[in-house]
């Protein structure tokens, strides 16, 4: 048998027919107009059939295409989670590669930018969860992970870089902790060490944190009117917390 060509160009992908093409538009579609409802009714209120009526289809028509209303909710975990994770990349790529506070800075405020603009998605991703419905892990934990790897690889490039300052008032992090963090280090491939993991994982919580205070009205009407502001100094301090 001849040797393979290491060089060879994988084949291009075969174009999509009219047919796949048609059904790609028609998924799209349900997908915006799941989004709308999403808004207007909320997750637990979503319901196929009022898509297929707003999409001007029977409701048998639509359940070819998106199969239940467990499937709408993946479709529409998925479509956020990218779009959000995509706001994201856009905001750090722009950035210096060396400046590892600015990026930072970028990613927190591409997700809260995201978050104010679409509140419902947001609150799909990170509010309640919807009952009866339990998110397909195979299909959402990679692009739900998409920003916290972002932070983290982030986080790790500053350290190989020795960009960052030494941490403020350093603590001990205790056994237990430590042998959770060396899991996550090993699957993730990480050179972090312990206590900068830790307070990455702080950075993580505090990130959402702050931003769903701010989109479920947590602060009180009227409390903050500097809404901006206020989470430009929490990511600030935030980013000395890690010696950004």
């Amino acid at each position: 048998m001849p040797a393979a060509d290491s060089t060879a160009q994988p084949s291009p992908a075969r174009p999509k027919g009219p047919r796949e093409r048609a059904r790609a538009q028609t998924i799209a579609d349900i997908i915006s107009l799941g989004r709308r409802h999403l808004a207007e009714h909320g997750a637990a209120a979503l319901s196929l059939r009022a898509v297929a009526r707003d999409l001007g289809v029977v409701s048998s028509a639509v359940y070819r295409y998106v199969e239940s209303r467990d499937e709408l909710l993946t479709l529409l975990l998925i479509d956020a989670y990218n779009e959000l994770g995509d706001a994201v990349d856009a905001a750090v790529d722009a950035m210096p590669p060396e400046d590892y506070r600015g990026r930072f800075l970028a990613l927190t405020g591409a997700v809260r930018a995201w978050a104010v603009r679409e509140p419902a998605c947001y609150a799909l991703l990170f509010g309640s969860p919807v009952p009866g419905y339990r998110a397909p892990g195979e299909r959402t934990t990679e692009p739900g992970t998409r920003v916290i790897m972002r932070l983290v690889r982030l986080l790790d490039d500053a350290q190989h870089a020795a960009a960052l300052a030494p941490l403020p008032n350093a603590v001990v992090v205790p056994d237990a902790l430590a042998a959770n963090l060396a899991v996550v280090r090993q699957e993730l491939g990480l050179e972090l060490p312990d206590e900068l993991m830790a307070r990455g994982v702080l950075l993580w919580t505090s990130v959402f944190g702050a931003v769903s205070f701010e989109v479920f009205g947590q602060y009180g009407p009227g409390t903050f009117p500097a809404a901006e502001e206020l989470f430009g100094h929490q990511m600030g301090t935030l980013a000395g917390l890690v010696g950004l």
